[in-house]
């Protein structure tokens, strides 16, 4: 079908009226009077008008401005890796995630609505999971093993349950309800409130009495919304993807709100109030929320939560535990009248008390004994460790059980290893880390170098089995992304007696590197545990892994928030990186120029287009001058600030800056050299914006060939490069092409990146305006909607993307 510009629309019209004039002249005066010949002849005039429809009645274009497009990523020279400055400019239809310098969110034309997103469904949409029928339990996430001689604590268990039961007006202020309300357990660390809380999740699950149990470390919203995510899957939430954790995350939460099933969700260890004020489950008659923290804030217990102290054990409690522990272990005769004084000694701290039991079940030695050991590691422990870091009371029995421990382990076969192994255990995150971070060649390296023996990965695994059994760590080998937990008291007290804790630091971060994923989309729960324990990692290492070179792990976590669609994480997480190089290394360090630049690409993902060009701005100066006009970085950070621009509406700014990018990329690199082709699609989509609209589609067509040829049909790259060119296509007026090619981009997003990632949103609001501009309105004001509504969702209401195409959806429904 030729182009419907207004000449043609005119000629078209002109045309039909001429022959419908002479059809007609001709119909009466042949004096056509038989009905059915009369009929025919009609038949004939109708479907020519039909045919001619679109020529007469062209449809009414939207009462707004045309919707954004998505900006073009910059290109990354040279080999690609997660850990080098992410090379994606601004996008504004939710740009593509960026994964250093391999995607470009280019999506050309007035009417681009492309950029690379996953599928969506209407989070709110339906009767969420109402006609599910689940025969068992259905458990999400790991709930930890009770202890061996796990005591009741009835008083308490009493007090959760009568809280748990009793009427809602507490919780929502609503008066004769039966909404349940949530509990917080509170206290200091090793006090046992994720045991209780464990018990809780296993009892729910053995009374066969609650259809799903979700166990969620909440140190994080990074982890949070993963295992709501894995929760959404399971139960199949409306808008489920799979592959977008926020967009997911949100699924389970609207599905939480609209089930009859019954569920419990245990949210353990909360660090700050923060993290979870937009993701506590709603108050439902049919749930209940149980969470634990070691915070005093106020605000946790906002909308009427209650909050219930755990303490330690009773005196009663701690003798019973030990007896019991030993009575098991057939090492009765262990016990002997020194029990109360020793478990008093030990401040009847839960913790500390499976530390002492584990030593004496492994070195089978009376109480007696092991309190005149423990007297001693006492004062030795003084001297130990320097005045600043020393344990106080509270802490003390953790740390002097914990040196008995690592003594008596060390001293076992595998002898030697204990100690280093803790060590390394002790800076990645207590929620846990993957058993894969053992059998990486750095970690048995490590492990050989201060033993003085090879070290095999079945060697470093026989220590955290051997760590495991004197209850230093828990080791459970079902849970491939977290293995190996740690309580946060005993990790503390292991660094603050280490000699060495930055090299230990090191060994860590690199070992997380070389188990980190190529296809992170793929692995979500493993990436969310290795985003978890880098960034527990920085934290624990002081400057560790900033001397005597910067870690690349460092600028991995971020990295990876942004893929995961985590833009506000990514943004917080990198402020604090560029902060702390400007700091430690000095403003015009190449290391803070590079942590600027991806902070910059983190405010373009989440629409701060201005606060992203002014950084570019600076790290492209600061690049020429240092490194030079044609270094891959200074390119790179050319190609970033040039989709800045375009993403501005600066495009002839632009288009100055990409035609260079290119020149330079293919006198450096070649033709076919997928930086080259990337430079090519971005240059295409401001020529396009330009109204170059014959060159652009040229350029489209080059990179889809080459994409097509050198990665594959589904890669999410060809699927964008597809996605441009159906673009220009609509804008030419090549409209039955480019509806094929857009309704096959969003059908290849929906499965490879899930229906809520904001690729695939903005592939439903492309073919929703192609449908739009073809006069399928129902359709495209259908599509609009929920595209409208999921940008929001997912991005936010301010989100230039939500805010666009809520207007493009406001629009459309005033024009008819």
């Amino acid at each position: 079908m030729p182009p419907r510009t207004p000449r043609a629309i005119l000629v078209g019209r002109i045309l039909v009226a001429a022959v419908v004039a002479c059809l007609t002249a001709l119909l009466f005066g042949a004096g056509l009077e038989i009905a059915d010949q009369l009929a025919s002849a009609i038949a004939v005039l109708v479907a020519l008008i039909t045919f001619a429809a679109t020529y007469l009645f062209p449809p009414r274009p939207p009462a707004v401005p045309d919707p954004p497009t998505t900006a073009d990523p910059a290109p990354a020279l040279g080999p690609a890796s997660a850990g080098e400055e992410s090379t994606a400019a601004p996008a504004s239809i939710a740009g593509p995630t960026v994964t250093a310098g391999s995607t470009d969110t280019a999506a050309p034309a007035a009417t681009r609505l492309d950029a690379f997103a996953g599928p969506i469904a209407a989070v709110g949409s339906g009767v969420a999971g109402n006609d599910l029928s689940l025969a068992e339990p259905r458990c999400v996430g790991t709930i930890p093993p009770l202890a061996s001689a796990f005591q009741p604590r009835t008083g308490l268990r009493e007090r959760i349950t009568a809280a748990r039961g009793a009427g809602t007006d507490v919780v929502l202020g609503e008066n004769d309800d039966t909404v349940r309300a949530a509990r917080v357990l509170s206290g200091g660390g090793g006090v046992g409130k994720s045991q209780l809380a464990a018990w809780f999740a296993h009892q729910a699950i053995a009374e066969r009495r609650t259809d799903l149990v979700v166990w969620v470390p909440a140190s994080s919203p990074d982890q949070i919304l993963t295992a709501y995510a894995r929760a959404a899957e399971r139960v199949k939430a409306p808008g489920v993807s799979g592959t977008d954790e926020s967009a997911d995350a949100a699924a389970f939460l609207e599905w939480l709100h609209t089930t009859d099933l019954t569920w419990l969700i245990v949210l353990d260890d909360i660090t700050d109030p923060a993290h979870i004020a937009d993701l506590w489950p709603p108050a439902r008659p049919t749930g209940w929320t149980l969470a634990t923290t070691r915070l005093q804030d106020a605000t946790i217990l906002s909308s009427g939560r209650q909050k219930i102290d755990i303490d330690v054990y009773s005196p009663a409690e701690s003798i019973t535990y030990l007896t019991d522990r030993l009575t098991r272990a057939d090492l009765a005769v262990c016990l002997d009248d020194s029990v109360p004084e020793l478990t008093g000694v030990l401040g009847h701290l839960p913790l500390a008390l499976s530390h002492a039991a584990a030593y004496l079940i492994n070195q089978a030695l009376p109480c007696r004994t092991y309190l005149s050991l423990y007297r001693d590691s006492s004062h030795r422990l003084t001297e130990l460790m320097p005045a600043t870091s020393r344990p106080d009371d509270y802490t003390r029995p953790v740390a002097t059980t914990l040196l008995l421990a690592l003594e008596a382990a060390d001293a076992t076969e595998p002898a030697g290893l204990a100690r280093p192994a803790l060590i390394l255990a002790s800076l990645l995150d207590p929620a846990g880390h993957p058993e894969a971070f053992w059998m990486t060649e750095v970690v048995t390296d490590h492990l050989s170098s201060t033993t003085g023996t090879p070290v095999t990965g079945s060697r470093a695994r026989e220590a955290l089995r051997l760590l495991h059994r004197y209850s230093l760590v828990t080791h459970s080998p079902g849970d491939s992304a977290r293995a190996v937990r740690i309580h946060a008291l005993t990790a503390r007290a292991a660094r603050e007696s280490a000699d060495d804790v930055a090299a230990a630091a090191r060994v860590a971060a690199d070992a997380l590197l070389e188990i980190w994923p190529e296809n992170v989309h793929l692995v979500t729960d493993l990436t969310t545990s290795l985003r978890a324990n880098s960034i527990a990692l920085h934290e624990a290492s002081d400057e560790a892994l900033w001397f005597p070179k910067v870690n690349n792990l460092l600028h991995y976590a971020g990295t990876g928030l942004m893929e995961a669609g985590l833009y506000r994480s990514a943004i917080e997480h990198q402020e604090g990186i560029a902060a702390k190089a400007a700091r430690l290394l000095g403003e015009q360090h190449l290391e803070t120029i590079r942590a600027r630049a991806n902070l910059a690409v983190s405010y373009w993902e989440n629409g701060r287009v201005l606060d992203a060009i002014a950084l570019q701005e600076q790290v492209l100066s600061d690049r020429e001058r240092i490194l030079g006009d044609e270094h891959p970085d200074t390119i790179r950070a050319r190609a970033n600030l040039a989709a800045s621009y375009q993403q501005d509406g600066r495009v002839e700014d632009a288009i100055v800056l990409k035609e260079r990018v290119l020149a330079d990329c293919h006198r450096i690199l070649g033709d076919k050299h997928l930086e080259t082709i990337l430079a090519r699609a971005n240059l295409a989509f401001s020529y396009d914006k330009d109204g170059r609209i014959e060159e652009a589609m040229q350029l489209e067509e080059q990179v889809l060939s080459d994409r097509e040829r050198i990665l594959g049909d589904e890669h999410p790259d060809t699927i964008l490069a597809r996605a441009n060119l159906a673009t220009s296509y609509h804008v030419t007026g090549r409209t039955e092409e480019a509806v094929l090619l857009l309704e096959r981009v969003l059908t290849e997003r929906e499965r490879v990146l899930g229906n809520q990632h904001p690729h695939t949103i903005l592939a439903r609001a492309n073919l929703a305006i192609s449908h739009y501009e073809d006069g399928r309105v129902e359709e495209a004001i259908a599509l609009i909607k929920r595209a409208a509504e999921e940008f929001e969702s997912v991005l936010g209401p301010e989100h230039p993307d939500t805010v666009a195409f809520s207007a493009v959806f406001s629009g459309w429904t005033a024009a008819g």
